[in-house]
């Protein structure tokens, strides 16, 4: 329904919020609290108690007590997908968000995702995001991350993605506001019973619909320093297992809509785009799980490698390394680089990554992965 019809019956358009809660009740009121907080007031949320340990689901109870745009749905613990899913299937609103309760939503959220859509008439549309870390010296504090600011600028209305293809890589649900009849005509929804299960889902959505690209911070993402966030146990074979299998969802999905040039950049920008940070846990890592890193990048890029990917040229050296089965250079290079107290050295003429001979022989690794592109040379 347009807003110009909403607005002549003399209603807003209803966003629907999943929020699915497992081991989160040190932050589900903050993020609960962001929710009430939006100045787009049209809103019904459920909170998911998908089987939580804690007290999620009395600290959801007391909150749908005193504001009834808020229900709770108690059910066994089937994951984040299957919490998103069964929030979405209890939902019948206009628009589709999700909150996951360790974060939070400035109070402009709402109001902008539904201000460009009901402007736009798009499918979806999808906000840039403040990570929200430590205080210096210990994190950044809340700052917007460099790619996430690329991607997002300039702002956007109603564009497809042939024409802005790496925004495949923000693969997250939760900056994003989708039309709920395009989520339903798509038959879109979360994969279950795997961990990375943003990513098939929004590059299903990519592919299928308009959209449109917020230039505002419409999310706080918060970094856990605890360990226990999912993010934060890669050197676990599952994590990997899940990893590769939702990046090969994905592939899928861009293969088969059949667009050449969307699928060189998503193969060369989007998909390795997050393997850096398997890289730097490399040193150390059981036999088990580099043999499925190895295999799992022998399957996604095949005879095309991370030599050509926008991979920077350390771990761009890396993946070669991994895909020639070189896992003492790898374990070598990787410690090199976090050992760094600064950027890598270059060449003399600055065109290279410089490795050290006694790191690994710079004659070992193909010109191509050393090279340094052309948008990571200093500015004039």
């Amino acid at each position: 329904m347009k807003w110009s019809l909403l607005r002549r019956r003399g209603r807003s358009p209803e966003v629907g919020v999943v929020v699915p809660a497992y081991g989160v009740e040190q932050w589900l009121p903050e993020a609960l609290d962001s929710l009430i907080a939006q100045q787009h007031t049209t809103w019904r949320a459920v909170v998911v108690d998908d089987g939580s340990p804690d007290r999620c689901g009395e600290i959801a109870e007391e909150y749908a007590a005193r504001d009834s745009r808020i229900t709770v749905l108690h059910t066994p613990n089937g994951g984040l997908g299957a919490a998103r899913n069964a929030g979405t299937a209890a939902l019948d609103c206009d628009y589709l968000a999700f909150l996951d309760s360790d974060d939070v939503l400035p109070a402009n959220a709402l109001a902008d995702l539904v201000g460009s859509l009901e402007e736009s008439g798009s499918d979806f549309a999808t906000g840039s995001v403040l990570r929200w870390e430590a205080p210096p010296p210990d994190g950044a504090g809340l700052h917007e991350p460099p790619w996430m600011r690329r991607l997002h600028t300039p702002g956007r209305t109603r564009a497809r993605v042939g024409e802005h293809p790496e925004i495949l890589g923000d693969v997250f649900a939760w900056n994003k506001l989708f039309r709920r009849s395009f989520w339903d005509a798509q038959q879109l929804s979360w994969p279950e019973q795997v961990h990375y299960e943003d990513q098939p889902a929004t590059t299903r959505a990519y592919l299928a619909g308009t959209f449109d690209v917020l230039q505002a911070p419409v999310y706080h993402w918060r970094i856990r320093t605890d360990g226990s966030s999912i993010t934060q146990q890669r050197r676990e074979v599952s994590d990997l297992v899940d990893r590769w299998a939702t990046k090969q969802m994905a592939l899928e999905s861009v293969l088969a809509h059949g667009d050449p040039a969307v699928t060189r950049v998503f193969v060369d920008r989007v998909l390795p785009g997050d393997l850096w940070r398997y890289f730097l846990v490399i040193p150390g890592c059981s036999d088990a799980w580099w043999e499925l890193l190895r295999e799992g990048i022998g399957q996604l890029w095949g005879e095309r490698s991370l030599v050509h990917s926008g991979l920077p040229p350390v771990h761009r050296s890396c993946g070669y390394l991994v895909e020639r089965n070189r896992r003492a250079d790898a374990e070598a290079l990787i410690t090199w680089f976090t050992s760094l107290t600064g950027p890598p050295p270059r060449t003399y003429d600055g065109l290279r990554l410089a490795i050290p001979g006694d790191v690994v022989r710079a004659a070992s690794v193909p010109d191509s992965a050393l090279e340094i592109a052309p948008h990571e040379q200093p500015r004039p």
